[in-house]
């Protein structure tokens, strides 16, 4: 399998995951010139959330979550302010970021894991 597929595969898990969840996925793999979101979704609680997936086949190749460094929380938050623009022709809405870190067979949702940068 090569790397794409098998970031489609951990993408489609924690789409599901978080459909579990009462989440419903508006968008998977949202691109625009600044880059690309994995999940787009609106919480139940009526929160637009913008979910990065961070994949590790076990604890040796190093904790998925810490892999969303400050470079990738800037290039979301651009990424994000775009879709913001594009769908809502505004900032003031009410989003967070959060990221879904699966290692091995075990998933974790953080949510609010960084702010808009």
């Amino acid at each position: 399998m090569n790397k794409r597929s098998v970031g489609t595969f951990y993408e489609n898990l924690a789409a599901r995951y978080l459909e579990k969840q009462n989440v419903m996925i508006l968008e998977r793999n949202y691109r625009n010139k600044r880059g690309e979101i994995d999940l787009i979704g609106l919480d139940p609680d009526g929160w637009l959330i913008f979910v990065e997936v961070k994949y590790r086949s076990s604890e040796y190749s190093g904790n998925p979550l810490a892999a969303v460094d400050e470079r990738k929380q800037w290039i979301i938050s651009k990424v994000a302010a775009g879709y913001l623009m594009t769908h809502y022709r505004s900032l003031d809405v009410k989003c967070r970021f959060d990221v879904v870190g699966i290692e091995g067979s075990e998933i974790r949702w953080i949510k609010n894991a960084f702010e808009f940068r």
